[in-house]
């Protein structure tokens, strides 16, 4: 497979945090390849099957959850950057985690938990994501966290761009093994957003309409889909519209993939090493300025029609409540903990109620209404939207 210069190099890995003497006993994996796999084995990892992606603790088996948008991210993004010659298994590893901070009830639970922690430095799902990976999750004996190199961190921090203001949960990794935040990130992690935003863009769009909050004369609004839709009518006539409606969903990431690997090989011209994606100033994996723009009229869309969905927001509050009352039962009367977060509970604020917001995050939807109920005997009515 041929390896592009501005591709990182898992030999050339800034290393780890902690020093590790296990090299050569656990397979010939490289160390982005361990990387990746550390996440995958993680208990993190395996939460996010039952966490919100669109629908709150959807009833159906059809639906997304946070586990298998994070898949989906995952082969969006090897594609890219198989194509583009960069790293597959950085690439991947960001991917599958990227989503880690989430906690139960995805946005809604979020906000429940920024304004929990006002007083504690906030909520960010991000830097949660790191302090899950870095500090939470810990399988070893010999080191806090599942120690993963320095460019699986640097992406995960900054999958999004350079951070200028990081939360107190990043600021706290990045004294303890610098991330370099006020640069951009390597192609990989690049790659990774992109992946994101073409995953949940699409596969939002084919879960709306299964469950009837998008219409098909909704979306045909917009011009570009109307064209594919089009086409697609053309090429398969006599198909039932459910099976034309998914082969628009696959038609869209196809364009999107395409446009992106056309752009991104156009910006990296010149660039002859990750120190000169790094030093670049600017985003150089992604949409090109029409397909950018196309993408903001598709969120806006979603936003409108899915995401502020009046139904969407009535189920959202509901979740966002059970959230808010699981953090006062815990922080008025923390033996409501399970023992072993009881036991670990700090005294002195704010690190006790960054604990308790540790242990809601880590929640799934279904466990936070478990433990709703156990507390309060009680739970809103109408968690399950679809």
């Amino acid at each position: 497979m041929h390896t592009a210069p501005y591709a990182s190099d898992p030999a050339a890995s800034r290393g780890r945090e902690f020093t590790e003497e296990r090299e050569g006993s656990r397979g010939p994996r490289s160390e982005f390849q361990r990387d990746r796999d550390r996440i995958v084995h993680s208990i993190a990892f395996r939460r996010l099957r039952s966490k919100t992606q669109v629908f709150v603790s959807p009833d159906g088996d059809h639906y997304r959850t946070r586990l298998t948008h994070s898949l989906e991210v995952a082969q969006v993004g090897r594609v890219l950057a198989r194509e583009l010659g960069l790293d597959e298994d950085l690439t991947e590893a960001l991917c599958l985690g990227h989503d880690i901070g989430h906690p139960p009830f995805g946005h809604a639970g979020e906000k429940a938990l920024e304004e929990a922690m006002v007083h504690a430095g906030g909520y960010d799902h991000n830097a949660q994501g790191l302090r899950t990976l870095a500090r939470l999750e810990s399988p070893y004996c010999d080191h806090d966290g599942l120690n993963l190199t320095w460019e699986t961190l640097e992406g995960l921090a900054k999958h999004n761009g350079p951070v200028a203001a990081p939360s107190w949960a990043l600021a706290e990794i990045d004294r303890a093994f610098p991330l370099d935040l006020a640069t951009w990130p390597s192609l990989e992690a690049q790659v990774a957003a992109v992946a994101d935003d073409i995953a949940y863009d699409n596969h939002d769009i084919d879960d709306g309409l299964r469950a009837g909050f998008l219409e098909l004369d909704d979306l045909l609004a917009l011009d570009w889909l109307a064209d594919q839709w089009r086409a697609v009518e053309k090429r398969f006539p006599f198909a039932p519209r459910d099976r034309q409606l998914r082969e628009l969903v696959r038609t869209q990431i196809g364009l999107m993939v395409n446009d992106v690997l056309t752009h991104t090989r156009e910006q990296v011209q010149g660039i002859a090493s990750v120190q000169e994606v790094r030093g670049a100033g600017r985003q150089l994996a992604g949409f090109s300025p029409a397909m950018g723009e196309r993408e903001r009229v598709l969120k806006r869309f979603m936003y409108d029609r899915l995401y502020y969905h009046e139904e969407q927001l009535a189920t959202a509050e509901r979740a966002r409540d059970v959230i808010a009352r699981l953090f006062a039962a815990y922080h008025d009367d923390p033996r409501t903990m399970p023992d072993d977060w009881l036991a670990t509970l700090p005294a002195q604020e704010p690190q006790r109620s960054r604990h308790i917001a540790d242990f809601i995050a880590g929640m799934t939807d279904r466990y936070a209404i478990t433990q709703c109920n156990r507390i309060y005997g009680s739970t809103p009515e109408g968690l399950s939207n679809v």
